[in-house]
């Protein structure tokens, strides 16, 4: 183990079984010390969503959000809902498939292209995740899309209605780094570096290859790094330009990953949680030529959106990383040095609500979709 990975250690010890049925808690040890209390307050913005999964701000302050039924909506500045927009292709709307991420093109403000992820119906009741992109057609505070092009399709397609992944983030370079699930049924797909089960996949903006992609024996061109289990947040870290994501683990074993090109992040070889039956899984939480996590929780709080903090609202928090967590109802503020985590802080956790996105916005605010309450918060500090 590296001196990095046993600092930022949360270690897991299972102390056996209370059932046949049910694993015994898990215990933390090694905890990163308490970040400085943040002051801060929370308002709704807007209300009446419907599982919303991604936002994007568009240039004129006004926010573009997915709901995972299908439906893609404008906020205005006022917090008011636009009809949904036209042009939307179908989705598998079915456990956690849907209408997923969304992301501006890096030339929005002339070319008004969008970008974005969903759970596609695929032939023999299949699905998979697909990435398209499409052209957003202003009309009033709403609008449509147009010219719909699918870059992406994972592949296998496999019946599941799981682990979808998947955000999308641009580059430095202007390539599109897209996350996969391993879609649970095919979860020892991740070691598999022919498909896009359980990957990090890079690609151009027209959904071509880049030529200084991975090229590794095996290796499918569009992979960029393996052994991924549910990626449902990825943001670049903008000090230093690198990808860093977060994905859900089993029982216990979210993971805080920096994604580096040609590698192995381990799942379902190795992982720092347990299977849902209390099983085992895999080989324990090391092994040669597998990366370990930057950080991982234990318990799960089943991650989901990820946000490195660069503005001016919050002095004491340009740095630090900003993940939603589902089941643990709380956005967890990391503080780093270089890739360990050295300080944490739990937010929103007295708020109850499943938090499924994060952002930055360009007031400086932290932006946060939450998924039953359908809401968009906004977190400006208190006065």
């Amino acid at each position: 183990m590296t001196s990095n990975a046993l600092r930022s250690f949360v270690f897991l010890i299972i102390v056996g079984f209370c059932t046949a049925a049910q694993p015994a808690l898990a215990v933390i040890t090694d905890a990163p010390a308490p970040a400085k209390p943040s002051k801060i307050k929370v308002e709704t913005f807007a209300s009446g969503l419907e599982h919303p999964w991604g936002m994007q701000f568009l240039p004129d302050g006004r926010l573009l959000v997915t709901e995972r039924p299908g439906r893609m909506r404008i906020v205005t500045k006022d917090g008011r809902l636009s009809p949904p927009l036209a042009g939307v292709p179908e989705v598998a709307a079915e456990g956690q498939g849907g209408l997923l991420d969304v992301l501006l093109a890096p030339d929005f403000a002339k070319s008004h292209i969008i970008y974005f992820s969903y759970g596609e119906p695929r032939d023999e009741g299949k699905n998979g995740t697909t990435v398209a992109r499409a052209k957003l057609v202003f009309d009033g505070d709403g609008g449509k899309l147009e010219d719909v092009k699918v870059i992406f399709r994972q592949e296998p397609a496999a019946k599941s209605a799981h682990h979808f992944g998947s955000r999308l983030v641009w580059a430095k370079d202007g390539t599109l780094f897209v996350t996969t699930g391993e879609r649970n049924v095919l979860r020892d797909q991740s070691q598999n570096p022919a498909n896009d089960i359980g990957k990090v996949i890079r690609i151009n903006a027209d959904g071509t290859i880049p030529s200084d992609n991975p090229k590794l024996e095996g290796w499918a061109p569009e992979v960029w790094s393996i052994g991924h289990r549910n990626m449902q947040g990825a943001a670049l870290r903008p000090e230093t330009g690198t990808l860093y994501v977060v994905e859900h683990g089993a029982q216990g074993g979210d993971e805080l990953n920096h994604p580096e090109a040609g590698k192995n992040y381990g799942w379902p070889v190795i992982t720092y949680g347990i299977d849902y039956s209390g099983e085992k899984i895999g080989e324990g939480s090391e092994k040669a030529g597998m990366e370990p996590a930057v950080y991982y929780w234990v318990p799960s709080i089943a991650t989901s959106g990820l946000a490195f903090y660069d503005g001016d609202l919050f002095p004491d928090w340009k740095g630090n990383a900003f993940v939603g967590g589902l089941a643990g109802t709380q956005v967890q503020r990391l503080v780093l040095e270089g890739d360990e985590v050295v300080a944490a802080e739990t937010l929103l956790d007295d708020q109850g609500k499943r938090i499924r996105d994060v952002r930055q916005g360009p007031d400086g605010a932290l932006w946060l979709l939450t998924d039953d309450s359908g809401e968009v918060l906004r977190v400006t500090p208190e006065q």
